[in-house]
């Protein structure tokens, strides 16, 4: 399933979530110019890899800022630029930025002990995917009934179909669990961090439920799509 956009506007003007949206383009413009050697060099310097986290600290903030594709970028500033203004609108600037951090911190810290216990401690990570997956459990928690419009592919066919937030996110929940375990024994390998995208939904869920947004007078506009 893919979202299309949601039915949830919100009068404040998202600029943390545009500022990270040109952050993770301006990098990934600069690592798309890069040769293929100087490529990996950089991912290896600034993405997180488990063996090396203790002599590269930093990865655990540089890697949210990195990407392996274009389709890697585009997705997650897409879904960033749907379910990030409301989160954002709800939470407060400030607090929005501590809350994509840490989701992100708390998806590369399951990513990594996956990664250690299967195989994959070599593996290098990258990826907004984790703070933006706590984006998405926020948004499920605060929005449940918002509703999202979905490109449903249904065998050589499409369909578009109204969903609300909790079904759209619970459905992506469950569908990382799955393949996070599918894949388990295939984490030497490389490919999606599954194991980043729970653990960073988890972290932001367990944030989220934590900060009161009945004291952030926001007015939400909710419409159909």
């Amino acid at each position: 399933m893919l979202p299309i956009k949601d039915a949830n506007r919100s009068k404040k003007f998202p600029i943390i979530t545009i500022a990270l949206i040109i952050i993770n383009s301006a990098v990934w413009i600069y690592q798309y110019n890069l040769d293929e050697i100087a490529f990996q060099i950089f991912i290896q310097e600034f993405g997180i890899t488990p063996a090396r986290l203790l002599e590269n600290p930093k990865s655990m903030i540089t890697h949210m800022f990195l990407h392996g594709s274009w389709l890697h970028i585009i997705s997650n500033m897409w879904t960033l630029w749907i379910f990030g203004d409301n989160v954002e609108a709800l939470m407060g600037r400030i607090r929005f930025i501590f809350f994509y951090i840490l989701s992100g911190i708390g998806a590369a810290i399951i990513q990594i002990l996956v990664g250690m216990a299967f195989g994959g401690s070599k593996v290098s990570m990258v990826g907004a995917s984790g703070a933006i997956s706590g984006i998405l459990a926020a948004y499920m928690l605060y929005f449940p009934q918002a509703r999202i419009l979905t490109l449903i592919p249904i065998f050589f066919f499409v369909t578009f179909s109204e969903i609300p937030a909790i079904v759209f996110i619970g459905f992506w929940f469950l569908s990382q669990i799955i393949n996070g375990i599918i894949t388990l024994p295939f984490s030497g390998l490389g490919g999606v961090a599954w194991w980043a995208h729970i653990g960073g939904f988890l972290t932001g869920y367990y944030i989220a439920k934590r900060i009161n947004p009945k004291k952030r007078k926001i007015k939400m506009i909710y419409i159909r799509l």
